[in-house]
């Protein structure tokens, strides 16, 4: 992908639309989205951060078979990506060292889902970033994959929020 996805990125007014080609995208306020967990209580605010990261798993997913067909094999130009399209589209600023062994660490400072939730938080709160990097991982990683948000900002403060890929 050689563009960036503000380049790529298409208002559609008349239509009220904003598309990167057949995808389409929104924006809204963070914590509007996140303002929704703060009003759930516990096990269901749990089980429904469980099934938004379930739902971007599989529908950002799409988005990521999209971006890899554009570059087939390209794993580090996958990861690229998906780091700068995260950045545009207002996700944090997105950093991933490969780990000892295989996988990686990934670090997101400024999550807007951490920052929109009241803090401080029960549980980690990026379920959208958790959904997409277990996306990504099925494309980077051989076998079995297991993604874990460590470390949350809405949880302990602090700007940034930790996940491991393995």
């Amino acid at each position: 992908m050689s563009a960036g996805f503000r380049e790529r990125l298409v208002i559609d007014s008349p239509r009220g639309e904003l598309r990167d080609g057949a995808i389409r995208y929104l924006t809204m306020r963070p914590d509007a989205l996140m303002g929704m967990f703060d009003r759930l209580p516990v096990p269901a605010r749990h089980q429904a951060l469980t099934a938004l990261a379930a739902s971007v798993a599989e529908f950002g997913g799409r988005s990521l078979a999209a971006y890899k067909a554009s570059a087939p094999g390209d794993m580090a130009a996958l990861v690229q990506t998906v780091i700068a399209t995260s950045a545009e589209l207002g996700w944090g600023v997105w950093a991933m060292t490969p780990r000892d062994g295989g996988g990686f660490d990934v670090t997101v400072t400024n999550s807007p889902f951490a920052a929109g939730l009241a803090a401080p938080s029960d549980g980690p709160a990026c379920a959208p970033i958790l959904g997409i990097l277990t996306a990504l991982a099925t494309h980077v990683i051989p076998g079995g994959v297991v993604v874990a948000e460590t470390s949350c900002a809405a949880q302990c403060g602090g700007a940034e929020c930790r996940f491991t890929l393995s």
